[in-house]
């Protein structure tokens, strides 16, 4: 996998994706309203400890900028990907306390 691959957003299956070396990770959401839901995130082993869980991320948070979306980060590697990088989430506006149902 080299940093050429990019996340592509499956609207009409509500997740990004990024395909490498014959496997795929995604990251599924929902939208609501305004709201960009992030649900779960789905890293397969042959994929791991290369930072695509980050760059799916990521990919949810340009599409909040460009689409002015806030962030609900029910998925736990969401939300504590979203905590440690401060930095970028500064340029989205994210709800913190909306939390899953039965949470």
């Amino acid at each position: 996998m080299n940093d050429t691959e990019a996340v592509e957003d499956h609207r009409d299956e509500n997740r990004f994706v990024l395909a490498a070396d014959g496997a795929e990770a995604e990251l599924q959401y929902r939208t609501r309203a305004d709201r960009l839901i992030l649900i779960h995130t789905e890293v397969p082993a042959a994929l791991g400890g290369r930072g695509i869980g980050g760059r799916l991320v990521e990919a949810a948070v340009e599409r909040a900028r460009r689409e002015g979306l806030t962030i609900v980060p029910w998925c736990p590697y969401a939300r504590k990907w979203l905590g440690d990088h401060r930095d970028l989430p500064d340029t989205v506006t994210i709800d913190w306390k909306t939390l899953p149902p039965g949470s």
